[in-house]
């Protein structure tokens, strides 16, 4: 067969031509359940702050799927044996590692079905999938879930402290916000990886190019996961999401554009004990057209309280975030209770203490660049000898990279001084 035609290309902005494999990869690449994610924004609801960040999750999805394929080509070419069957099921299982993400990403994970997790859905989505191709993806499965313990480096390809999903979020988001604070040096990582007694290494000379990896992953979720108007805006979503849902247990009749999403508002159904086939099959009607189409007629709806929510994420006036010094006491808890209520009630808005809980929240951001103590980066040095990499660098730099950052903050009506 002549080689042009063994792939497919998509030209990608980030990590230019990405080859797909025909086959059951492009297969996959073309489902329904996979397209899907080309109307899931990749950053939620980022791309209020960062205009140009409305790439998918169908683009980082590709990406990454490229990424496993040179980080496969590189490690062949370091003599580690990848088998044709292990390497097309790598590729599988990250290219469907984000399948299971539901509308907006991150915003509303907890709030459609309770006892739940992005992960779940994914790999139920994956074991649905592979009914439907016949156990095609039996070994996909037994690699993204490592139970494959013949070669756990592929595993960890997948899901680390340097995996192939991280690599292409950093650079692909750093890219589409313009925060080059971000940006990794994605081939040098790729092209010092190497396997040593089973397990994912780095060899010496991509030392910095870690230390760069780990400082990015700090700087963009201070500068743009963690932005105080991105903390507003999924609040301001939130808070539209729980007042419907009160609305519907008190008997209000709504107009929903989705049925699907309608599913989940009057029944929030649990994933504790496993995702139940009707759920699966709602989840994968849904995507961010139906949180937007809704909220667009929730704007007019007759309850004021939601009516307002909804014009100020349509209108964009949203919140403030107000970062605090220390956890809130109950003094600050309830001077913002007050003073929220008095500008509400100016406004001809109910300013009840339930009404007014919708306008101010409290909560706690919390980021971590790099967890060495539970599953660290190994440097390989010499003497065949892999050291775990705050050891391997600079200690005090790499130390201070790995202590959580945890800031309080309040989200309030813009009228009121915190």
């Amino acid at each position: 067969m002549d080689k042009s035609t063994q792939y497919k290309i998509f030209n990608d902005p980030i990590h230019g031509f990405i080859t797909v494999p025909k086959g059951p990869v492009l297969e996959l690449v073309d489902h329904p359940y996979v397209q899907r994610l080309r109307r899931i924004k990749q950053m939620g609801l980022g791309y209020l702050v960062f205009p140009a960040a409305e790439h998918s999750r169908f683009s980082h999805a590709l990406g990454a799927m490229e990424l496993a394929q040179r980080t496969l080509n590189n490690l062949r070419e370091k003599d580690t044996t990848i088998s044709p069957a292990e390497y097309e099921a790598t590729l599988i299982a990250v290219l469907l590692h984000d399948v299971g993400h539901g509308p907006l990403s991150h915003t509303l994970e907890f709030d459609l079905i309770k006892d739940f997790h992005h992960e779940k859905m994914t790999l139920a989505v994956m074991r649905h999938l592979n009914r439907e191709m016949d156990g095609m993806l039996d070994l996909a499965i037994k690699i993204f879930t490592d139970q494959y313990p013949k070669k756990p480096f592929l595993n960890q390809l997948i899901s680390s402290q340097l995996d192939i999903d991280r690599l292409d979020y950093l650079k692909r988001d750093s890219a589409f916000t313009n925060v080059y604070e971000g940006s990794v040096g994605i081939e040098r990582i790729l092209k010092t990886m190497r396997v040593h007694k089973g397990n994912i290494v780095i060899e010496k000379k991509g030392i910095y190019a870690i230390e760069n990896y780990i400082l990015a992953r700090r700087l963009m979720y201070m500068q743009v996961y963690l932005h105080k108007t991105v903390l507003s805006a999924d609040k301001l979503v939130r808070h539209i999401f729980n007042r419907v849902r009160t609305l519907i247990e008190d008997g209000k009749n709504l107009y929903h554009a989705s049925p699907a999403l309608q599913f989940f508002l009057e029944k929030r159904p649990s994933a504790q004990k496993g995702i139940k086939g009707e759920v699966l099959q709602k989840y994968l009607q849904l995507d961010d057209n139906d949180v937007f189409q809704s909220i667009k007629y929730w704007q007019y709806s007759s309850d004021p309280v939601l009516a307002n929510l909804c014009k100020r994420f349509q209108s964009r006036k949203l919140f403030r975030t107000t970062f605090l010094d220390k956890k809130p006491s109950k003094k600050v808890r309830k001077k913002v209770l007050t003073k929220t209520q008095k500008v509400l009630k100016e406004r001809g808005l109910p300013y009840d203490e339930e009404a007014a809980n919708y306008f101010y929240s409290f909560d706690e951001s919390y980021s971590e660049a790099y967890q060495y103590e539970k599953e660290g980066i190994w440097i390989l040095e010499e003497k065949d000898n892999a050291v775990e990499f705050s050891k391997a660098a600079d200690t005090k730099n790499i130390i201070a990279l790995t202590e959580p950052v945890v800031k309080p903050y309040v989200v309030h009506l813009k009228d009121i001084e915190i």
